[in-house]
């Protein structure tokens, strides 16, 4: 009997470190698919940190204006790999799904954030893909 009952609280306790109490489906149901934005900026050489400054925090901007936006997130190049081609500015923005990302884009309020960044954009790239929330 005592062995038994060892048993069982090592497997309560192991259940517990591993973060999962018996029962708890919780933690073994996978997490929410999103859908993530992924947009990198190389300047032409004669933008100014003022306006590159604007730009990002418009870019920041848009999340309050455009509904469909579930997060924003941005930073600069810091790799000391130094593979970046002059791409200095990645910018990750998340949606529900593609649909959310196809309104984002024609809206009003990104278009006129786009017309600012063209005249002093050397090169974009974005990418695309789906991931777990």
């Amino acid at each position: 009997m005592r062995s038994i009952v060892v048993a069982a609280l090592c497997a309560v306790f192991l259940l517990g470190i591993i973060g999962m109490a018996p029962g708890d489906k919780k933690a073994k149901e996978p997490s929410e698919k999103v859908y993530r934005h992924v947009v990198l900026f190389k300047f032409k050489e004669e933008a100014t940190k003022e306006q590159i400054d604007q730009i990002v925090v418009e870019f920041g901007n848009l999340k309050n204006q455009i509904d469909t936006v579930l997060g924003f997130e941005y930073g600069t190049d810091v790799s000391p790999e130094k593979l970046a081609k002059g791409f200095s500015h990645c910018f990750l923005v998340t949606f529900r799904n593609k649909k959310d990302l196809e309104a984002y884009l024609p809206h009003p309020a990104h278009q006129a954030f786009t017309a600012k960044l063209k005249p002093i954009l050397a090169d974009v790239l974005v990418v695309d893909y789906w991931t777990e929330s």
